[in-house]
């Protein structure tokens, strides 16, 4: 399902960088209080219960109670002998809301509060754990991470650190996310070295399948997972999936929601798990699937291991295994952004300048300048296969001249111009055993990783006090 990511690279979880900006939190379900034996000290005293330790009284977790700037003393966890801070908690939300366009206010800053804290618990138990097992992520793979934040955001070198002073957000939290990720992926490959490898029976019968349904609609579908550990969370998760599905219809990124939310190794992807057919998902994922219009999302399906979002992004007839030929194109995209709660002046401004960059823009040479140094928040190149192109997005492109800007497409947060700078051919749409082997190994990847994490949870000593 997953052909287009390397094994390695699913792994590689520091490639979870979000459009805007590069967040990688792993889960998103939502808990009061983590039970099970006390594997450190005991935790610091203080005051527990619904108001968080310097919070002032009937004010939402996650809103400063002092002055703009002021540091928050007061403990949000306390994970087996270690703290995670108010300061921490309030720093990580504005990072989420910044890299998901979700706007700022009181109200979201208390819905994100309890899945936000649960990621930074998750976080804190992976670099505890890869602290026992002497696993550490070194400065060369760190500024390899942070160097791939600003190539996919169009950033100079050293910009990312402007770009968070500039935002009053805490470089150390994107460093304490970069670092979680990087050594969980290590601890995830080390046991999974220890899993038998995949036979050549089991690669044959794939392959058979995917021959038998090769003529079958397909449907390409992203995902969100949040599991549910234990029967106790099930309501917990169920809400924490009710509202991420109600900030998305508020105009939040699917793909930057999986990012940081997910616990699946699609997240790395914004969830996108490529063309699926009926026969590849869940019986109760796939019925969701057939009623779904690309384009359209799921309300939250319950299945064994927890709750999926399902987004359909696009459906074709047949595809892989037929051996067509599925076309490339070069592009480079100018987006100018609406800023939060934009109202009709600001969005003819935007609309302004990608009319002044459509009127001057000759190659894509210039494209690339204006992506740069007038629009590089949302802005982006590189080459797409035709199937990774929405399908809106995708009759522009298709019928557009090589070196011709397109008219302004107002998207939902911002308008945007598109130049082709080529198209090739592609390869072709065949799956080769290496597609379907790497297949396999996402999914046992995915389900360890999912394993391990829920069995550090089970033994941890957790207290939740925000």
């Amino acid at each position: 399902m997953l052909r287009c990511l390397g094994v390695l690279r699913c792994l590689s979880l520091w490639c979870r960088g979000a459009l805007l900006l590069a967040v990688v939190v792993g889960s998103g379900a939502a808990s009061a209080q983590v039970s099970g034996r006390q594997t450190a000290a005991a935790p610091p005293t203080g005051k527990t219960g619904s108001q968080t330790p310097g919070q002032t009284p009937g004010q939402p977790p996650g809103q400063q109670p002092h002055a703009e700037g002021a540091p928050q003393l007061g403990i949000a966890a306390v994970v087996n002998d270690e703290v995670i801070s108010v300061f921490d908690l309030v720093s990580r939300i504005r990072l989420v809301m910044l890299s998901s366009n979700i706007p700022d206010s009181p109200e979201t800053r208390q819905r994100l509060a309890a899945q936000v804290l649960r990621s930074l618990i998750d976080e804190k138990l992976q670099l505890q754990e890869a602290k026992r097992q002497s696993v550490t992520a070194s400065d060369q793979e760190l500024n390899k991470a942070l160097d791939q934040i600003e190539k996919q955001n169009n950033m100079k070198p050293g910009q990312l650190n402007e770009f968070l002073k500039s935002r009053g957000l805490d470089r150390g939290q994107l460093v304490d996310q970069m670092t979680a990720s990087i050594v969980w992926a290590k601890l995830v490959k080390r046991q999974a070295a220890q899993s038998a490898s995949i036979s050549d029976d089991e690669i044959d019968e794939a392959l058979k399948r995917v021959k038998e349904h090769a003529g079958e609609p397909q449907s390409r579908v992203a995902e969100i997972f949040l599991a549910v550990d234990n029967p106790a969370q099930d309501g917990q998760v169920r809400q924490v999936a009710e509202r991420l599905t109600a900030q998305m219809k508020q105009g939040a990124r699917f793909s930057a929601i999986a990012r940081q939310f997910s616990q699946s190794a699609t997240a790395a992807v914004g969830g996108d798990i490529g063309y699926v057919r009926p026969d590849q998902l869940a019986p109760e994922l796939a019925k969701a699937v057939a009623t779904l219009r690309p384009g359209e999302l799921s309300p939250p399906i319950r299945t064994g291991g927890g709750y999926y979002l399902l987004l359909v992004l696009d459906r074709r007839t047949g595809g892989a295994g037929t051996g067509a030929q599925e076309p490339i194109f070069d592009i480079v995209q100018v987006v100018f952004p609406f800023p939060a709660q934009a109202n009709e002046a600001a969005k003819r401004g935007a609309l302004a300048e990608a009319e002044a960059v459509r009127g001057q823009a000759k190659d894509c040479d210039a494209m690339r300048k204006f992506s740069k140094e007038k629009a590089s928040r949302l802005s982006s190149e590189g080459k797409l296969s035709a199937s990774q192109i929405a399908p809106e997005m995708r009759k522009v492109i298709e019928t557009m001249p090589i070196g011709q800007v397109s008219q302004p497409i107002v998207q939902k947060n911002g308008v945007g111009v598109i130049m082709v700078c080529g198209k090739t051919a592609g390869s072709t749409g065949g799956i080769s055993r290496d597609d379907v082997a790497e297949t396999i190994l996402r999914q046992r990847f995915d389900t360890l990783a999912r394993r391990y994490l829920r069995d550090l949870r089970r033994t941890a000593y957790v207290d939740v006090r925000a």
